[in-house]
């Protein structure tokens, strides 16, 4: 344990930190899917058919807007995301098909300490629990701590978002505590369950990734043959 001259516990030193670069990257290419900054002129039509199928307006209920009806508003929602850089918003493209399926984010990025969140997940849901959602997670991953070198990265959701709280576990990330009226979206209360992962434990849950979603452990169908052990029970 580290003390001070008061004898008192303190942290342990950060040796040679500097502070990192905001994220900046146009497309996060992998094997199944890429993930292009959001471009509403290019993405706008794909989203709006894939995401604003009625018959799936579940899908909105733990984001803080929609569902949209109308293509009109869904438009003027993505133009307005689109020029945001806190969340900065990515589409998630399908490699098979060229189509947009699903949006994702990097929110409340603090490039002084290192740390970011991951929000505003919004996958089709023809591609919910496949690669594509999986890898597209990774390489949102993989960028900030292998090429931005950031220390944390977190996944926050509704206490009550039972599929959020698991598909955050099954990715790696450790919960860490529930904040209690963390804040009201759709004039309901949120408690907020906040999950991280540390840089400390990327390698292993990196390699766990990459084991998942190498070739030889999928079939000629496209299905995985074993499931992804991202060694999330790494001490730290």
């Amino acid at each position: 344990m580290n003390k001070n001259v008061f004898d008192q516990a303190i942290g342990e030193p950060v040796i040679d930190w500097q502070e990192k670069e905001y994220p900046s990257c146009n497309i996060l290419a992998g094997r199944f899917c890429r993930l292009e900054r959001l471009k509403p002129k290019r993405h706008a039509q794909s989203l709006f058919t894939t995401l604003c199928d009625r018959q799936f307006d579940e899908n909105w209920t733990y984001l803080p807007y929609g569902p949209f009806a109308d293509y009109d508003l869904f438009y003027q929602w993505l133009s307005a995301s689109a020029q945001l850089t806190d969340p900065l918003f990515f589409s998630v493209i399908d490699q098979a098909t060229n189509q947009a399926v699903g949006l994702v984010s990097y929110l409340r990025v603090d490039p002084q300490v290192g740390a970011a969140e991951v929000g505003h997940i919004h996958f089709s849901s023809k591609i919910q629990q496949t690669a594509i959602a999986s890898e597209s997670m990774y390489l949102m991953m993989q960028y900030l701590f292998d090429e931005l070198g950031y220390r944390r990265y977190e996944w926050k959701c509704d206490s009550l978002n039972a599929p959020s709280k698991k598909a955050a576990l099954r990715l790696g990330f450790e919960y860490e505590g529930t904040f209690k009226q963390a804040t009201i979206y759709k004039n309901r209360n949120r408690d907020t369950a906040w999950y991280a992962i540390v840089d400390k434990q990327w390698p292993m849950i990196k390699q766990g990734f990459e084991r998942w979603l190498a070739a030889e452990n999928f079939d000629d169908k496209g299905r995985q043959k074993s499931k992804l052990t991202t060694g999330k029970a790494l001490a730290i």
